[in-house]
């Protein structure tokens, strides 16, 4: 297998033979562009070739808002396949996950990279679906596109098509195939445990029986007239009391201020407990190390190094640290090293397996890694 990062900006840049896999992360208006995308399909007529949209695209160690940022595979002994599903609306999200799931069954499924559109999903749900045809013995990670700190617009690139409203999941197949994940969040909670007294699926409406809005404009105080990109500073832990253990963090997507609701990235179980989050940088950057280094962990038992590493970071955690998040991606890298070719984008969620139990869910406000490589 061989890996290589290339600026999608550099005609100069190409790659060492004809990939099999090509992933684009770009600002969501070249993906508008027509002559953009046909180009792509030019260039990379014979691979598969996905890719989505953001406001921050991983590239190496260092970080650009504008960059178009390309990641070509070639592979020697596995095969892939490209499913893509529409998503109409949130509700759908689910069924979509288990038709991207028959789509891509098999026997000999290793693994499954799946990218989103940012705004019109329910990210678990979507996980939900997919495992729920494909089991949780495969390997499962991606993440849902973004948009930067503007919540207008994502997009999500498959088969040369710009999808708004859309799923796009690459099947990996065969026994060479190996993939390592790592996640990490570091964010620290504060204030009181409270109960989601008032929700459906992803919209919040109470907490302690208080109007879950008013209650997030409270704490926000000025910043609450920037919603909901302020939110994205004041995450939520949520966790089910019978497994207080199992804590899973969720972002805020949008709200609804005439009827006072939140609606966030992934489910908000009514009953479950949660409490508000903020972030420290030097945390958040050691967060980034320790994903990465738990994936490193799980690669040194292959017998071969892995050849790529996507990076999939939250837009909450680049909108905190501004300029010094780029010391989350250089802690990436150092734990990774030079020698792989390294790729990712900031996203309105994360999907890749639980560190502990190694169940694939969607995650929020975390740094997640995903090592790839292929054994003889």
């Amino acid at each position: 297998m061989w890996s290589k990062r290339i600026n999608g900006g550099n005609p100069t840049e190409t790659f060492p033979a004809s990939p099999d896999l090509v992933i684009v992360f770009a600002p969501t208006g070249r993906f508008a562009d027509t002559g953009f995308r046909d180009d792509l399909v030019h260039r990379y007529h014979d691979a598969f070739l996905i890719g989505c949209s953001s406001g921050t695209m991983v590239e190496d160690n260092r970080l650009d808002d504008d960059a178009v940022v390309i990641l070509g595979m070639g592979f020697a002994k596995t095969r892939l396949k490209l499913a893509v599903q529409p998503l109409p609306s949130p509700d759908c999200s689910f069924a979509t996950g288990v038709a991207l799931a028959q789509e891509l069954a098999d026997e000999t499924l290793s693994g499954i990279f799946v990218l989103s559109s940012g705004l019109n999903v329910n990210g678990s749900a979507l996980v939900a679906g997919l495992r729920s045809g494909v089991g949780d013995g495969v390997a499962l990670s991606g993440g849902l596109a973004g948009d930067g700190p503007r919540f207008a617009d994502t997009r999500v690139l498959a088969r040369g098509e710009c999808l708004s409203n859309g799923v796009a999941a690459v099947g990996f197949y065969g026994e060479h195939v190996r993939f390592a994940h790592g996640s990490a969040g570091e964010w620290q909670p504060f204030g009181p445990v409270r109960t989601i007294s008032d929700a459906n699926e992803s919209e919040v409406g109470g907490l302690d029986h208080e109007p879950a809005l008013a209650l997030y404009e409270r704490y926000l105080g000025e910043e609450a007239e920037n919603l909901p990109a302020s939110g994205l500073l004041y995450p939520l832990e949520i966790w089910d009391p019978v497994r207080p253990d199992d804590r899973v963090v969720r972002t805020l997507l949008a709200i609804d201020r005439d009827k006072g609701t939140l609606t966030f990235a992934g489910d908000m179980p009514q009953g479950w407990k949660a409490r508000l989050m903020r972030g420290i940088f030097d945390d958040l950057v050691g967060g980034a190390s320790t994903a990465a280094q738990h994936a490193a962990d799980h690669a040194g038992t292959w017998g071969v190094a892995p050849s790529a590493c996507l990076a999939i970071s939250c837009v909450g955690r680049r909108l905190l640290m501004g300029q010094r998040t780029e010391e989350e991606i250089m802690a990436v890298s150092a734990v990774v090293g030079s020698d792989i070719a390294l790729a990712g984008f900031y996203s309105y969620g994360e999907i890749a397996p639980q560190n502990v139990t190694g169940v694939p869910c969607l995650h929020n406000q975390t740094m997640t890694i995903t090592l790839i490589g292929e054994c003889e």
